[in-house]
């Protein structure tokens, strides 16, 4: 439900938490950065927007820290979260993966890269 603000959808991850002691395994499914309106149709090999790399880098430094708060607030992130996240649905996701993990926890990214200068391809893997 994308009219909730984003720590509606972290504190839904923190509540899906449990079930991950149980064995479960939860997937979201989206892009850390998602720009169409910037996006290089029928350019390719584009190079990835610097605005794209920065504010990748600083989500996944922020997810290494485990300071999730500038995460699910990432407006306040500035002009490269606001081009990187213009709409916020494929953002989301990733705020219900960060609300699944425990303090401390290790987070490796299995995946990485960007399609079209401005589609980050970015996975994130929790334990």
């Amino acid at each position: 439900d994308e009219s909730q603000p984003p720590a509606f959808h972290y504190g839904l991850g923190r509540l899906l938490r449990p079930l991950r002691d149980e064995g479960v395994l939860l997937l979201g499914s989206g892009d850390i950065v998602h720009n169409l309106h910037t996006y290089a149709w029928g350019r390719h090999p584009a190079q990835p927007f610097d605005w794209a790399m920065r504010f990748e880098a600083r989500a996944r430094e922020l997810m290494l820290q485990g300071d999730h708060e500038p995460l699910v607030n990432y407006e306040s992130l500035g002009e490269d979260a606001e081009l990187s996240v213009p709409t916020p649905e494929h953002y989301l996701p990733l705020l219900y993966v960060l609300g699944t993990c425990h303090e401390g926890e290790a987070l490796t990214f299995p995946v990485e890269g960007m399609d079209g200068g401005s589609i980050s391809m970015l996975s994130v893997q929790v334990g």
